[in-house]
Formats: structure tokens, C-alpha cells, sequence
């Protein structure tokens, strides 16, 4: 069975991001009030098309306060909706779409005292709704796995009723991944999710993702458009010709990239939730195609010949411009 599709707000809760046109897709209007707007509008269609799934952080600027907003216009009740939100990032571009050199977007701190102060700012926004909170990009340098105060905090939010999960980024998500399903606390795992990108030029979790759903833990993708390099908003030159599978693909399916690239990712057997990082309305419509597309084994097989060294895509992505 597929996976389902999940919304992101990690391109709605703040003015810039490096998804490819993402200034477009905001209209280049980046007040407050024009931004909750958008994002109501965004937010409504996903529930119109019936994700039920919505995944923020802290450091995606408003989103967790824009979410709980429109939860409560909307009367959402806390069992029709599952909400997932990560600590360990603070947002730190007082909302500009490009910070001055040497300024961060954002900065990370995987310490006890954080987890203390972003969980109660996730619970203040969120409340009962929050149902997954998870580690934002756990990897090998942060040692998070291994802060003994950490992960007893994080099973005391557990034994308190939440799920606790992690996400991971970077060339070392499979080695993180098989690290955090080993890690228990009153003789059961801590982590019930990870979150994770996979997409069809970065396959190199893969195996550890099916590690992790074999030890039960739901998995969400994420980025599995590539941040817009698996649509044709694409035009690098490095690029272009290694998609020729995917526009193949799309033509002979009648679907946009997009659709076609999420499908990849929803039908893999490991895969619960596939996020959706639509940040219009457009993109919303386009994406929930992916559910109509009869997914087979010799599709996975044309498209696998696009993914890329983990070390290239990685370095690729690290040169995405925020906009």
C-alpha cells in the first residue's frame, strides 16, 4: 500500500528558502499577515485533498504559530489531524529571505536546555494537537544520540503520551538511522519515526530506511523533489541531462515531475508519510497526482539510473540559494 502524502511547512513559515522559485511562489510579499494568508490558503487545500498529516519546526520561522492558527480558525480537532514538529534548530533571519554574510538562517544546538525551551514553545503554539516530536537533523557531529540527558528527556516526553522521532540530513543519514533504532530507554525503543530525504537523485538511506520500518518505525520522506531539482523549474546545465528518465517518465504516465518524483517515494515499502513541500496551492493540485500513478518495478528501475553519489547531491544542494 502507498504511502501517504503529508504537508511541510518548512517553505511557508518563513520569507526565504532554497527551494527553486520560492520567491515566486510567495508572490515576493513577505509580510506577516500576507504570509499567514498564503499559508491558510495553502493549508486548505492539503486538507481539501485530505492530507491529514503536517510536519514544522521550530526554526521554519512562524509555521508552528501559522499552523496553530489555522487550526484553530478551522476548528481542527486534535483526532483528525496528526502534527509533527522538530527541535534543535533556532530561527535566526529576523525574517529576511537572505541574512548578511556570516549570518546564519539558522543555528543548531542539540542540548538538553534547547529541547527544554523549543518543547514548550512547540506545546504553547501547538497543544494537544502535537503528536511527533522530533530531533532536527540529527547526524554524527552533533552526538545528540549519545547526550544521555537528551535522550532522557525525550523518554520522558514519550512515557508522557508523545511520540518522539528524529530526523536526519546529510552523507551520514543511513549510519544515524541505524544508530537511532538501537537506541532504547525502559527496555523499549525511544523512537517510533525517522524522517528522512530520499528521492530519485539521493537513494542512499534507502537500505536503512527498510532497516528502520523492519524494527517498526514509521518513516517520512522528505525533500523528495529535490528541492525543485526534480521539476522543471531545473535549468542547470550540470543537471538537465541526467532528468531526460523523468520527463520519459512523465509523458508516458501523463503526469508533471513532480507527481511522477513523489510517487517514487511513496511507493517504496518502507515508506508511511511522503512530505509535500508545496508552497502554493498549484503545487498541492500537482502533487496529490502522485496518487494515481500505478507504480511498478520497471519504473523504479528507468528512474534509478538518475540518483547521484550522496556526496554530489549534498555538496549540490549546499549551493541552493535562499530566495
Amino acid at each position: 500500500m502507498a504511502a501517504e502524502i503529508g504537508i511541510g511547512l518548512a517553505a511557508l513559515g518563513r520569507p526565504g528558502y532554497i527551494n527553486l522559485g520560492h520567491a515566486k511562489d510567495l508572490c515576493a510579499d513577505y509580510s506577516v499577515a500576507a504570509m499567514r494568508s498564503h499559508t491558510f490558503e495553502v493549508l486548505d487545500a492539503a486538507w481539501d485533498h485530505g492530507i491529514r498529516y503536517f510536519d514544522a519546526a521550530r526554526s521554519y520561522g512562524r509555521a508552528e504559530e501559522f499552523l496553530a492558527q489555522w487550526l484553530r480558525y478551522r476548528a481542527i480537532g486534535v483526532n483528525q489531524v496528526r502534527v509533527g514538529s522538530k527541535w534543535g534548530y533556532t530561527y535566526t533571519a529576523d525574517w529576511a529571505v537572505k541574512t548578511p554574510t556570516g549570518i546564519a538562517h539558522e543555528v543548531k544546538e542539540h542540548s538538553a536546555a534547547m529541547l527544554e525551551k523549543q518543547y514548550a514553545i512547540s506545546r504553547r503554539w501547538l497543544g494537544k494537537h502535537l503528536n511527533l516530536y522530533q530531533i532536527h537533523s540529527a547526524t554524527t557531529q552533533s552526538a545528540v544520540l549519545e547526550n544521555v540527558s537528551v535522550i532522557d528527556r525525550l523518554s520522558e516526553l514519550r512515557e508522557s503520551g508523545i511520540e518522539i522521532g528524529l530526523s536526519v540530513s546529510g552523507v551520514q543519514q543511513a549510519e544515524v538511522i541505524e544508530k537511532a533504532i538501537t537506541v532504547e530507554r525502559y527496555g523499549k525503543p525511544l523512537f517510533s519515526s525517522v524522517q528522512a530525504t530520499w528521492n530519485l537523485l539521493e537513494r542512499s538511506a534507502e537500505t536503512a530506511l527498510a532497516h528502520a520500518h523492519a524494527a517498526g518505525m514509521k518513516v517520512i520522506v522528505k525533500e523528495s523533489l529535490a528541492n525543485g531539482r526534480l521539476t522543471p523549474r531545473n535549468q542547470s546545465t550540470e543537471t538537465s541531462s541526467i532528468l531526460t528518465p523523468l520527463n520519459i517518465a512523465a509523458e508516458e504516465l501523463e503526469a508533471g515531475w513532480d507527481a511522477v518524483a513523489i510517487a517514487a517515494a511513496m511507493n517504496q515499502p518502507w515508506a508511511t508519510t511522503v512530505l509535500s513541500g508545496a508552497a502554493s496551492v498549484d503545487h498541492v493540485s500537482s502533487n496529490v497526482k502522485a496518487r494515481q500513478i500505478v507504480w511498478n518495478a520497471g519504473l523504479d528501475q528507468d528512474l534509478m539510473t538518475i540518483s547521484q553519489p550522496a556526496q554530489d547531491y549534498w555538496q549540490q544542494r549546499s549551493n541552493l540559494n535562499w530566495n
